[in-house]
Parts: structure tokens; sequence; C-alpha cells
């Protein structure tokens, strides 16, 4: 007897001493960075990365690991060190009816191997024009243990992120009467709240926001139609707001109920707006679009209840078509042009005016990290810069992926993700002091 009481009070000191070791190590352990949806975790292309490497070697960062992956430009997520991917199989190239399946990947982050797959059919929609490619172009969004995913023929699923199985989908089209985009749906959705947001276009169904666990729909508005930019949440003066880009005008919609509480007509020869917006907490607004509408800077201000959206700057020399922007401080920097012309640009936020101008790039995509921008070029070359209102400095450009490359690329600490039309990579962005994360 008094031999079981001596060894249950050792065993009560080492499960002590192992609880206590074991917190200590959860202290220790560094926490992952998130990268969960469209943009990072602002939707602003911003990450708190630090330590990563001022310049690389001649034939570019580190490669981790690399492994083939379908068609498709949807960015990466990336969220409790797992990737979430969409891509479409068979030969792309070819009818649409070799194509027809979409998959939603989960990867290991840490070696890019397949957690699971979940594969639905996704025929072309009718009236789609697939010369641009036949998608995914929608990034897929992590929240809650689900991610949500929205196809280029307007299937949108909720999927547990354990085991990769559907919890609710819709078909937008048959269900709810929308209109194909002419390039298909490509809206990354939003999440606000218990509400998952989604740029869907069509007579009363501009918008539709689902209850994000069940998939039951809240409320569905508008008559917005090829609407490929993807909304933001922002705060004025202590209210949110959802700011969507739609085909031809920017708004802003009370987030209970979509109400449109203002609006501004930004409309293009084709009524094609991609961009996603970046707003600032100065109040400003920033849109873009093709060559002939360029940029806007729009400051909103609430009073008595009611917004109002005042343009304060224009500027043509400022055009973002396809490609992403972020905003540092007071500037913002994107590839700016339009055909075989284009610049990395900084623009002042609050006056549109110019604050450099660089040749020597093709379309590209940007993030910011650590006071470096990281640029992807759509014929896959990767490049390195420092980016200041005063000065842009290339640091390195390398070769890097061989297919047409538009998704933005995904930075998560040290380790930066990309992909093309037929691969996908981790590369170590470090400088060899940090801690990798």
């Amino acid at each position: 007897m008094a031999q079981r009481a001596i060894q249950c009070i050792r065993g009560r000191r080492l499960a002590g001493r192992t609880a206590f070791a074991l917190a200590l190590l959860a202290l220790a352990a560094p926490s992952f960075a998130q990268w969960p949806q469209w943009g990072g975790k602002n939707r602003d292309f911003i990450a708190d990365s630090k330590d990563l490497a001022t310049a690389w070697p001649e034939g570019g960062p580190k490669k981790i690991w690399s492994r083939p992956l379908g068609a498709g430009y949807s960015s990466i997520v990336f969220a409790d060190d797992r990737l979430y991917a969409m891509y479409r199989d068979g030969d792309v190239s070819g009818p649409a009816g070799d194509s027809n399946n979409e998959i939603v990947v989960a990867l290991d982050a840490q070696t890019g191997k397949t957690v699971w797959e979940n594969r639905y059919a996704a025929p072309l929609p009718e009236g789609m024009d697939p010369q641009f490619g036949k998608g995914p172009n929608s990034t897929p969004l992590v929240h809650g243990g689900r991610v949500y995913t929205f196809g280029i023929g307007g299937k949108l699923h909720s999927i547990d992120v354990k085991t990769g199985k559907t919890v609710w989908s819709h078909d937008v089209i048959v269900e709810f009467g929308a209109k194909t985009p002419e390039f298909g749906f490509s809206s990354s959705p939003l999440i606000y709240k218990n509400s998952l947001i989604v740029p869907v276009g069509g007579p009363g169904v501009g918008v539709i926001a689902f209850d994000a666990a069940s998939g039951a729909v809240q409320w569905k508005k508008h008559d917005f139609v090829n609407t490929y930019s993807s909304p933001i949440a922002i705060q004025l003066d202590g209210k949110d707001e959802i700011v969507l880009l739609a085909g031809s005008e920017v708004v802003g919609m009370e987030p209970a109920t979509g109400e449109i509480e203002w609006r501004y007509p930004f409309e293009t020869q084709y009524k094609t707006n991609i961009m996603t917006p970046l707003w600032g907490n100065d109040g400003i607004l920033f849109v873009s679009s093709a060559p002939e509408v360029g940029s806007r800077g729009l400051k909103l201000t609430r009073k008595d209840g009611k917004v109002n959206a005042e343009e304060i700057w224009t500027s043509k020399k400022m055009q973002v078509g396809q490609a992403n922007a972020t905003r540092v401080g007071d500037h913002i920097f994107a590839c700016s042009g339009e055909e075989a012309v284009f610049f990395m640009t900084a623009i002042e936020a609050a006056t549109g005016k110019i604050a450099w101008r660089e040749r020597g790039f093709g379309k590209a995509n940007v993030v910011y990290a650590d006071g470096k921008l990281i640029i992807l070029e759509e014929d896959g070359s990767l490049a390195l810069a420092t980016a200041t209102p005063e000065a842009f400095q290339l640091k390195s450009k390398v070769p890097l992926l061989k297919k047409s490359s538009w998704s933005t690329p995904t930075i998560v600490g040290q380790r930066l993700f990309v992909r093309d039309n037929e691969m996908v990579m981790a590369l170590d962005l470090g400088n060899g002091t940090g801690a990798q994360q």
C-alpha cells in the first residue's frame, strides 16, 4: 500500500514536471504566420515577415520543394502549416470536355505532399470565353475549420479542412440564375463575422451573403455583372463596410443587409475591373483599371449617417489592370501598364503624384514584406527589390517558372510559395540569421 502511494506521488511529480516542460516548449515554439485568404491576413498583400535576405544568389533563392500542380490562376493560401490551392485537371489546351474537373487540394507546407483532394465536375459554363484559361481563378479562403472555394463555373464549396469532405455547396448558375462573366467566375470570397460574401453577378444576385456554417442565404442583392474583383472589409468612422469594385462602379455596402451606402462610377470600355481596392487609415480608397480610366483616389467620409465618396485625384500614369497593388504607408506600389509596356510604379495615395517608375518588367503581381517587394512576372521571373517613396532598387531577378503565372505569390515567415499553370514550389527567402516559421 505504501509502495503504491509512493509510486502515485512520484507519478504526479513526473506528470507535473512533464506538463511544465510542455508548457515551456509551447511558449518557446514559434507561432505560425498565416496567409488564409486572397491578399493575406488583411487582404492587402503584406506579410509580417522578418530577416529576409537582402539579395539572392545567382541561381535565386533556395528551393525547398517543388511538385506538379494542374492548371489555374488561383493563388496559394496557408493556414496551420497547410497549403490550399485549386487547379483543373486534363488537357487544358484542348476542348472544354478534356478538362471537366476542378480540384481543391490541401498540401503539407513543409514537404508539398498531398494531404487530401476534393474533386468535382466543373464543365465550363455556356458563354464563357476560355482564351485566357479555363481556371480556376478564385483563391480559397480558410476560416473556422473550413476552406471555402469558388470555381470558374460558379460552384461554391465549403470543405472540412481536416477531412477534405464537402460540408455544403451551391451552384450559383443553377440555383440563383447568376450570369457567367465572360472569362468565368473569379472573385475570391470574403468572410465577415458569420457571413461568406461572394460577388456572383446577375439580376438581383450581384452579391450574395451566405451563412458560413450552414450555407444558407442571408441576403442577395444588386445587378452587377462581369465582376472579377474581390471585396474587402473596411471601417469608416467606426462603422464597417464591404467595398467592391464591380464591373462598372465601386460601391460600399452595409455588411448585414447588403444595402448600398455609396457608389462611384468607374466604367471601362468592356465593363471589366479586376484589381482589388486598397484602403488606407487616412480614409482614401485606391481603385485602378485599364488605360482609359487609370486610377482614382477616393476620399470617403461619413456625416449624419451618410457616406460621401469624393474623387480627390485621377491619374492615367498608374494603370493596374489584371494585377494587384499594395499600399505601404502613404504610397501604393504596383506594376502598371497595358499590352507590352509595363513599369514598376509608386504613387502617393493622397495626391496621385507619381514617385517613381521603373522599366524592365512584364506584367507582374507583388507582395511586400520586411521592407522588400517580391515581384512575380507572368513569364515566371521572380524579382527582389527595395521600394520606398524615394526610390526603387532591384536587388535580384531570376527565371523561375516556365508556364503562365498570373497567381499572386504567398509569403509566410521566410517562405515564399509560388505557382504557374504546371508547378507549385516553396522557396527559402531567409538571410540565414532569422528563425524559420
